[in-house]
C-alpha cells in the first residue's frame, strides 16, 4: 500500500517499491499521458545519487488544502548533482477555476485576471509528465507537489498520479533539528533553526532568489539538494535512502 503523507509531512512513510509501482500503474492507467509516463519507468532503488536524473518541481496554489484548493502555477527544472539544465526548465500558469483568496494573491502575486484565460492543468499535463519521465522529483516540503497534483488528476480523470520524491525540507529537518545543538536551543528557549527554503539555502551560501514564484523556487530546491549532498552525503549513496 502507498502511504500518502499527512499535512505534518515530516513523518517517515513506509518504503514503496517504486519500480514495481510504475509497472502496475502502466497496466492500470488509461489516460494516454499518464500511461506513457509510467511506461517509461523509474531508476532502481540502488542507483547512486550521482547517477540519478532529477527534476525539481514547485507549485503555487490557492491555499494549502488539496481537497478544496487548486494549483495556480507550475515550475519544473531538470538537473543532476553536477548540472542544472535551465534551457529545459518550464513555467506554466493554469486556471484554478475558483476565486483567488486575497491573502494568497499577496503571497504569489498571481491575480484573478492573470488566470482567467489560462488553460486547465490537464492541458499542460502531457508536457509536464514528459519532463518528469524517468526522473526523481525533488521539492521543498513535498506535501504540496505530491498531494495537489494527485488530487487534481483524480478530480479530472479519476486516476492516481504518484511518484518517488526527495524532500529537501525533510533532509534539512534531520540535519538541523536533531542532536545536541537543537536540544540546547530548545532547552534555552531560543528559536530552532529555520528549515524554510530561503533560510536553508543561506546556510550553504546559496544566493537569495525571488520567493513564491514556482520556477525560481524549483531552481532553489534543485540547488539546495546539490548542496545538501555535497555537504552531508556520499554521492554513491543509493537514491532509496532519500526518496519517499
Amino acid at each position: 500500500m502507498f502511504y500518502l503523507p499527512t499535512s505534518q509531512m515530516l513523518v517517515e512513510p513506509e518504503p514503496v517499491n517504486w519500480p514495481d509501482y510504475y509497472l502496475q500503474q502502466a497496466r492500470r492507467s488509461h489516460h494516454p499521458a499518464i500511461k506513457r509516463y509510467y511506461q517509461q519507468g523509474i531508476v532502481s532503488a540502488e542507483t547512486p545519487l550521482e547517477s540519478v536524473p532529477f527534476v525539481a518541481l514547485d507549485f503555487e496554489t490557492t491555499g494549502l488544502n488539496p481537497a478544496r484548493d487548486s494549483i495556480l502555477s507550475i515550475g519544473i527544472v531538470p538537473f543532476t548533482l553536477s548540472r542544472i539544465t535551465l534551457p529545459a526548465a518550464r513555467h506554466w500558469i493554469v486556471n484554478p477555476h475558483q476565486q483567488l483568496p486575497e491573502e494568497t494573491v499577496v503571497v504569489h502575486g498571481i491575480t484573478q485576471s492573470r488566470v482567467a484565460n489560462k488553460p486547465d492543468i490537464l492541458s499542460v499535463l502531457p508536457m509536464l509528465l514528459e519532463l518528469m519521465a524517468g526522473r526523481v522529483v525533488v521539492a521543498h516540503h513535498l506535501a504540496i507537489e505530491r498531494n495537489f497534483l494527485n488530487q487534481a488528476i483524480k478530480h479530472r480523470v479519476h486516476e492516481e498520479l504518484l511518484f518517488p520524491m526527495i524532500d529537501t525540507m525533510a533532509i534539512e529537518n534531520k540535519i538541523c533539528r536533531q542532536g545536541w545543538r537543537d536540544f540546547w536551543l530548545r532547552l534555552t528557549g531560543r528559536p530552532r533553526l529555520s528549515i524554510r527554503l530561503a533560510n536553508s539555502r543561506a546556510r550553504y551560501g546559496l544566493p537569495p532568489y525571488r520567493a513564491h514564484h514556482a520556477q525560481s523556487d524549483a531552481l532553489s530546491s534543485a540547488e539546495l539538494l546539490q548542496a545538501q549532498v555535497q555537504y552531508h552525503f556520499d554521492p554513491q549513496l543509493a537514491v532509496s535512502e532519500l526518496w519517499l
